[in-house]
């Protein structure tokens, strides 16, 4: 029995189907792309936006763009790139406090259902200094101290709810000590009145702090990381200084809506891997306290997971609320 040739028509239309997939990888972008920072210019995030930007414009032939939409601890960027066309043409550089936020404020959009993670671009921990007056040199002392004198020392903080106000209360959780918390309106206020000595220690990033402590007018106590620091060797871990199993870490990120087709996710996964390789990258990012990181899509989503339930436990435990 002989069969009628399909029209061909319909012929054109089954390669432009089998075609598609591979071309939209190799097409993309063939315009310019977004890329959302919940926050102000001229912080970690958006530092790290924009160097990821240009080294995209560069590698892709594309303009790669960032725009700031800063407001509400980052969740205004947060839920604008959730609400995008999933075409690859609006990204979000996220941080940790993507994962933060959910267990404070009500957001407009499910932290893991609503995107498609691309990759981990960097990560570092925070440091905590004191004042050098205050007569504690590592973690051991300052727990001491601070069960000696509950309530009594202070921490100053870049802000209420922030990953440094959660990060000391983690450590006073698993330590089982007590301070008392002075938030400021970002960490050059924090530090300034830490180095003054109204407040007896700070948690904050590296990039801002570590100037003071070259300086001699903080003590370095410790790292928040797992391990420590290349750049800093002498400066030990919480965990491994009497909080065993002790961690927090600043990470930022790139991610895109939900839905996002597979080959887009795959060809910013291999440019953004491409990038973080180079000599560039690792000197720009430790600059900010930083190193370079990387991965699977899959990598970060369980990163992103991680976080979430535990900073979503420690805001439950500690009581917060959003102002």
């Amino acid at each position: 029995m002989l069969f009628p040739s399909p029209p061909r028509a319909a012929l054109a239309a089954v390669a432009a189907l089998a075609l598609s997939t591979p071309l939209c990888a190799q097409q993309y972008p063939s315009k310019p792309v977004k890329i959302l920072v919940g926050f102000a210019a001229g912080g970690g995030t958006d530092l790290t936006a924009r160097f990821i930007a240009r080294e995209l414009s560069s590698a892709m032939g594309q303009q790669f763009v960032v725009e700031n939409k800063p407001g509400a601890g980052g969740s205004i960027a947060f839920a604008a790139g959730a609400e995008a066309p999933p075409d690859g043409y609006t990204l979000t550089m996220i941080s940790v406090a993507y994962a933060v936020n959910p267990a404070i404020y009500k957001v407009k959009f499910d932290p893991m259902a609503d995107m498609t993670p691309i990759m981990q671009t960097a990560q570092g921990p925070l440091i905590i200094v004191a004042n050098p007056k205050l007569p504690v040199k590592t973690v051991k002392e300052l727990i001491a101290l601070a069960k000696a004198k509950p309530g009594q020392l202070s921490y100053a903080t870049p802000g209420q709810g922030g990953t440094s106000h959660l990060a000391a209360e983690l450590l006073s959780s698993m330590a089982g000590i007590r301070m008392n918390h002075i938030p400021y309106k970002g960490g050059a206020p924090a530090l300034t009145d830490t180095i003054a000595g109204q407040t007896d220690l700070c948690f904050n990033v590296v990039s801002g702090t570590l100037p003071h402590v070259r300086s001699g007018r903080l003590r370095a106590i410790a790292v928040t990381s797992a391990k420590r620091m290349p750049s800093e060797p002498d400066i030990p871990t919480v965990a491994e200084s009497g909080v065993p199993g002790y961690e927090v870490n600043q990470w930022y990120g790139v991610i895109g809506p939900k839905g996002l087709p597979a080959t887009i996710v795959a060809r910013l996964n291999g440019e953004l891997t491409k990038v973080l390789e180079t000599r560039e990258a690792a000197d720009h990012l430790r600059n900010e306290g930083l190193l370079p990181a990387s991965g699977t899509p899959d990598q970060f989503r369980a990163l992103i997971g991680k976080d979430l339930e535990l900073w979503r436990k420690v805001v439950t435990d500690i009581g917060l609320k959003a102002e």
